[in-house]
């Protein structure tokens, strides 16, 4: 499999969301999509992740790719948005022209949303603990 990413010319970008980081490659194909040796619907079971990580592809019109994906960390969401960044991103390296209908899609805005931390004397980041008048 990376023997064929050598030969061919390869766009790669990083992608982040949460606190997933993925890794994209992008290389002239049929359309097969790999993410971390496997294949998109054995690794993301459920379709809507599957829909999340297609979105570049339907919006640029650039189908014939296969993608190839390194991902680490976070929950299968937010390694689904990692990729979704990583391949539009990878796309603009491919045809700097894709730039508009990407950027009104909003799919080369990173995410910042982050988990907030917890605080002392709170149950949770803003969760108070029950008031007890006695």
């Amino acid at each position: 499999m990376i023997e064929s990413v050598e030969q061919k010319t390869a766009y790669s970008a990083t992608g982040r969301r949460k606190t997933a980081v993925a890794r994209v490659q992008l290389v002239p194909g049929e359309g097969k999509r790999i993410v971390n040796g496997r294949e998109l619907k054995d690794y993301f079971p459920r379709p809507v992740l599957h829909r999340v990580l297609e979105e570049p592809f339907e919006t640029s019109g650039e189908a014939r790719f296969d993608m190839i994906a390194s991902v680490r960390g976070g929950g299968l969401t937010g390694q689904a948005g990692a990729i979704r960044l990583g391949v539009a991103r990878a796309l603009l390296r491919y045809d700097e022209a894709l730039r508009k209908p990407l950027r009104a899609s909003g799919l080369l805005t990173r995410d910042p949303r982050e988990k907030e931390r917890k605080k002392y004397g709170l149950a949770g980041a803003r969760r108070r603990y029950q008031f007890s008048k006695r």
